[in-house]
């Protein structure tokens, strides 16, 4: 069971910056780490290319474990990992960090996903299907929502041609949802980088994610 994240007095208090290959990798990344130890998830935002920086807040101890423990698994899944763990930030440094986010008009995205009002719920599975290309992303999400009953959620772009499409529903659906996706990618001759399901996302990494 997750530990509940409580505000860490200031002199203890330290963020810590995952920064993950790809998308997928980083949402799965997310709620593993989230769900392992008592830190808080400040949000995921963008570097206006491919990788994504996850930036957590807690004690030193439990940042520094949680950390750790997301570039492992990350590290498993092939992706690039860059670490840094910043014990008790100047204000300054923490307003940066948790600076708002801005609009890409290139990637039609904001480049930080934080908490947000309107959010998916977290008792949906999330279904995460990461091509570099558009043709096989679009032909698969069409296959996706067809073959199953699931939600599409939207059309994730990072740059690099690197596209992630997010849909949502029971985990049976999203599970056969997502084999549909990777088996329409592999047909058609596509780039698949990654295909996942997140069968109960933690309410911290739910709140990232669009009703």
């Amino acid at each position: 069971m997750a530990k509940t994240a409580t505000e860490p007095k200031i002199d203890t208090y330290s963020i810590a910056l995952l920064e993950v290959g790809n998308l997928c990798p980083t949402l799965v990344v997310a709620d593993r780490i989230v769900k392992s130890a008592g830190v808080r998830l400040l949000g995921i935002e963008s570097t206006d290319g491919t990788a994504q920086c996850i930036k957590l807040a807690g004690r030193t101890s439990d940042v520094t474990c949680a950390a750790e423990y997301g570039k492992q698994i990350a590290e498993q899944m092939g992706s690039e990992t860059m670490l840094a763990i910043m014990p008790a930030p100047l204000d300054v440094t923490r307003d940066l960090i948790n600076s708002p986010p801005v609009y890409s008009p290139l990637l039609g995205i904001y480049d930080y996903r934080i908490p947000k009002e309107e959010h998916m719920s977290s008792s949906d599975a999330l279904g995460l299907l990461e091509t570099q290309g558009l043709v096989a992303a679009l032909h698969a999400t069409d296959e996706m929502l067809k073959s199953s009953n699931v939600t599409l959620v939207g059309k994730e772009k990072i740059g690099a041609a690197y596209v992630t499409i997010v849909v949502k529903g029971d985990v049976a659906a999203v599970q056969n949802a997502i084999e549909t996706g990777k088996a329409t990618v592999a047909r058609l001759g596509g780039k698949l980088i990654m295909g996942d399901v997140i069968t109960r996302p933690h309410p911290e990494l739910a709140a990232l994610i669009p009703k």
